[in-house]
């Protein structure tokens, strides 16, 4: 099987998948909570380490990635790390989301390139609020090969002035389907086996440290079904997982929305692809034209989410895109689809400039003709690109209004910006265990209203 990619649903329908085989279900390491009269954002980063549970002829025992990862809610929609999804219904204690979830296949290292490391899987979650703090989810998903499962998860939680943790127990049905493609590892052994239910038990947690920075980890044990562990590819009987990192989140007393001055935007972006990596663009303007002259045109939409990062005027946004690359003499047009958090710094000289970055997750139904030759020509090691890669975005702009002194221009900005879209040098599950990426160089108007 190959790598196939696709996630995240959030207000434009964006982001995530990647490729196949045995797998943990993975679950967000910091979970917000929800908080109705405040904004709930961030971007956290994590690495994963886990027990790999196979017997192929590999050497690893365990697998490592590091994950960006991004943190939203509203009324309708949600981000929240590995899961996504749509509030489609809420009454009293019952409530049903459409959900996206990321979930890693834990096969040693030497073979996520070909077979992928994770996958994305979609359906639906219901919902019933035991208590304050005790929740059970009964979920049915399945990844785009029609292979299915289900869960049922009880979980509650405990928090202080600085610190979250909540504990879990998860049930999950899986079909034969499912557990012979992820593992018996059917494309590898050709063994079929039956379904099975696992268990999994697990506590995540966040501290507080300081301002907009905290501390965040998890781990988990899964205990395998009688199945799963009886087939050719399998040697242990559990698995387990740990989560260690940190993120940036708006602070628990943060300023209601209403008190966010900064406005809502609309970005236009027209750019052409250069084959030069971003050090060489950014620092020394380094800048090699891609012969075949590849160009893409984006649309991003920014909300608004906070005016202060650890105290400074940074305006914050999360921000979702929607990109068209344009054929060429070596690709057909395809469509890329963007989620991110971003931030601006503002400064006056002799008007107004801004400074911005983005981190996000960015997902392409094509690959486009730059990433196929950064990422698989004379590799001997990779075979399929990764569709999921990580997403940067570094911009400066002016505004219109403040540089000609015309007030109906106030809110028009004008700028450039690096559309950045890599693997993260091999260290990512997630991406395909894959190295390269593209870069492309952007003009944009930005509205603000």
């Amino acid at each position: 099987m190959r790598s196939s990619t696709l996630i995240n649903w959030t207000l434009v329908s964006s982001i995530l998948s990647c490729g196949a085989y045995a797998e943990t279900e993975s679950r967000s390491p910091f979970s917000l909570e929800r908080e109705n009269e405040h904004q709930t954002w961030g971007v956290s980063a994590q690495y994963r380490i886990a027990t790999t549970p196979y017997d192929l002829d590999q050497s690893d025992s365990s697998t490592g990635s590091f994950i960006p990862l991004l943190h939203f809610e509203n009324d309708y929609f949600f981000v929240d790390g590995v899961s996504a999804g749509y509030k489609a219904f809420e009454q009293g204690k019952w409530s049903f989301n459409a959900i996206s979830r990321l979930r890693f296949i834990d096969l040693p290292e030497d073979l996520q390139h070909e077979y992928g490391g994770a996958r994305v899987d979609l359906g639906g979650a219901l919902g019933y609020q035991l208590t304050d703090a005790t929740k059970t989810e009964l979920e049915l998903l399945s990844d785009s090969n029609g292979n299915i499962y289900g869960n049922w998860r009880i979980f509650t939680e405990y928090s202080g002035e600085s610190w979250w943790f909540k504990p879990s127990v998860t049930l999950r049905y899986k079909s034969a389907d499912f557990n012979s493609h992820y593992y018996a590892v059917e494309d590898l052994t050709n063994e079929r086996i039956g379904a099975g239910i696992d268990a999994n038990f697990g506590i995540e947690g966040r501290y507080h440290l300081a301002s907009n920075l905290y501390l965040m980890g998890s781990t988990s044990l899964t205990v395998l079904d009688d199945n799963a562990y009886q087939s050719q590819a399998v040697d242990s009987h559990t698995q387990g997982e740990v989560y260690v990192g940190f993120g940036f989140f708006n602070e628990p007393k943060q300023t209601r929305r209403s008190d966010v001055k900064a406005k809502p935007y609309v970005r236009v972006a027209h750019g052409w692809g250069t084959i030069s990596n971003m050090g060489d663009i950014l620092l020394r303007w380094d800048v090699e034209k891609d012969e075949y002259n590849n160009q893409m045109t984006s649309v991003f939409y920014g909300h608004p989410v906070s005016d202060t990062l650890f105290g400074l005027p940074l305006e914050i946004y999360f921000t979702p895109g929607i990109g068209h690359h344009w054929s060429s003499e070596v690709q057909g047009h395809s469509t890329e689809y963007i989620a991110a958090v971003k931030a601006y710094y503002t400064f006056q000289w002799p008007f107004k400039w801004r400074f911005g970055v983005a981190e996000g997750l960015s997902w392409v139904d094509r690959t486009t003709y730059l990433e196929y030759v950064d990422m698989i020509d004379d590799k001997e090691d990779y075979t399929t690109p990764s569709r999921l890669l990580n997403y940067l975005d570094i911009s400066f702009d002016f505004n219109l209004g403040d540089a000609f002194n015309n007030s109906d221009w106030n809110n028009v900005w004008l700028g450039y910006t690096l559309h950045h879209r890599s693997a993260i040098f091999e260290q990512s599950a997630q991406y395909g265990r894959m190295k390269g990426g593209s870069n492309y160089n952007m003009v944009y108007l930005q509205f603000d209203f």
